[in-house]
């Protein structure tokens, strides 16, 4: 008798969808929810004035002092100036942080040497080098790439290492039986193998990175969102304190939603243990 074959996988597959579709959307769903809740409780607070303006301004104002920056061009020149620095420092940070970390995980006697000095850099607070930083490279652009640089930097070097360490010991075991080099072993496994913790490094960097800029622009910045923050808090206006606040904050949140459409592609790359 011939078997009859069953299509039970497909379905498998659809119930699998279905399911993920659902938790995709009760996730914005509740998010969504608990952000209007989460305004209209600070437009309460705001509109009886539990808090004097000066010290917490309601969202109406806030969304006022957003229309009276962006009615200027000063605004963009912040912008400007406070991307150029988030995304050179980023870049920079990838093009350091990536091959370092990849080489530290893959050579042992290479992260015996390095590793010392990553812990030691790593547990430094960085902002503390702001002024060394200052002294050596000037109060332009230099100084404030380079504090975005450290601030993104051990992230992205650090999770690279722990991609390259959790590669399946058997893939590498087969890739060298059959021939396989190190650099070919490198660039066929060990690099597509470490795409998910690349990404996931990629976006704790960028909290850190906006951190960076953030003080970079504390000391004698020009322009930037940070230096108008500073300059705001200083003249009391909380509502242009929020605004710049918010700026970072939907920077951050863009940035990361962006990197994790990346890894959700990358997931399946992930090791598991069945």
């Amino acid at each position: 008798m011939a078997a009859t074959t069953r299509v039970e996988p497909p379905r498998a597959t659809a119930a699998h969808t279905a399911r993920r579709g659902r938790r995709f959307g009760q996730k914005y769903v509740y998010g969504t929810t608990a952000v209007i809740v989460a305004l209209a409780l600070w437009e309460v607070v705001a509109l009886l004035r539990l808090r004097p303006a000066i010290v917490l301004p309601g969202p109406g104002d806030v969304i006022t002092a957003f229309r009276n920056l962006f009615s200027t061009s000063a605004i963009w020149t912040d912008l400007l100036t406070s991307g150029r620095e988030l995304l050179l420092g980023l870049v920079f940070a990838t093009l350091v942080g990536l091959p370092i970390g990849m080489l530290i995980g893959w050579y042992r006697r290479l992260s015996y040497v390095l590793s010392p000095f990553v812990s030691f850099l790593y547990a430094t607070p960085r902002i503390a080098l702001t002024p060394l930083l200052i002294i050596w490279l000037g109060i332009g652009d230099s100084s404030k790439i380079m504090i975005v640089f450290l601030m993104a930097v051990f992230p992205i070097l650090i999770n690279a290492a722990s991609g390259v360490r959790n590669l399946d010991p058997a893939v590498l075991r087969v890739a060298k039986c059959f021939g396989g080099t190190d650099p070919q072993i490198f660039r066929t496994i060990a690099l597509p193998g470490t795409v998910p913790f690349i990404i996931s490094g990629l976006r704790l960097a960028v909290g850190q990175a906006l951190i960076g800029v953030f003080v970079a622009e504390l000391s004698g910045a020009q322009a930037g969102v940070g230096m108008l923050m500073n300059n705001a808090g200083q003249q009391f206006q909380t509502s242009v304190v929020f605004a710049g606040l918010f700026i970072f904050a939907l920077t951050g949140v863009t940035l990361n939603a962006l990197l994790q459409r990346v890894e959700r592609h990358f997931d399946s790359w992930r090791n598991t243990s069945d």
